[in-house]
């Protein structure tokens, strides 16, 4: 597992891991797009997160299997002033060919303590209502903060719930977030 710590890092990395949101996206998990992307769009997504990972407002962690991505997870940090202690956990993702190996919760787990590493002190989450991933984030000490019917459409364009969770991470107090690297 690799933390992307620059935007040329994870630049390095765009086709790879447009193919995996490709693909995840198609093997039907809820990341905000549709079965439709396409490699372009997906590649897109990820060159726009490359400035936010050189403000240290977007911390990025892959695992690679021959220098190929197969998962991702995200955190996004907050950048108002009565925020710096939360963050949101974003993307969490597993190629098809490497399911079953224990990626997502390894990968959930270094986000967790990367964040709190960081100065956060909870995070924050939205993901379909019933799926897979929330079964997974209920099993890892997530609390479910709330339901919302139809708040967004599956890969196939039909509208689903979304389960809003959260958990509290053990982290420097708060302030230490002024430390991280911008």
């Amino acid at each position: 597992m690799t933390r992307l710590r620059t935007g040329a890092e994870l630049l390095e990395l765009v086709d790879p891991l447009a193919d995996l949101l490709v693909d995840t996206v198609r093997a039907g998990a809820s990341l905000g797009f549709l079965a439709s992307l396409e490699p372009a769009a997906a590649a897109a997504w990820w060159r726009g997160a490359a400035p936010a990972v050189d403000a240290g407002l977007h911390a990025v962690w892959v695992t690679l299997d021959a220098a190929r991505p197969t998962g991702t997870v995200g955190v996004r940090f907050t950048e108002t002033p009565n925020g710096v202690h939360r963050a949101e956990l974003v993307k969490l993702m597993v190629h098809r060919r490497a399911r079953g190996r224990g990626l997502a919760r390894a990968l959930l787990a270094a986000a967790e303590r990367g964040a709190a590493e960081a100065g956060v002190r909870l995070l924050c989450l939205d993901t379909e209502t019933d799926s897979p991933a929330e079964r997974l984030y209920r099993t890892a000490g997530w609390e479910a903060a709330g339901t919302i019917p139809d708040y967004a459409a599956d890969p196939h364009g039909t509208l689903r719930a979304t389960t809003l969770f959260y958990k509290r991470v053990d982290g420097p107090e708060s302030g230490a977030r002024s430390a991280r690297s911008r």
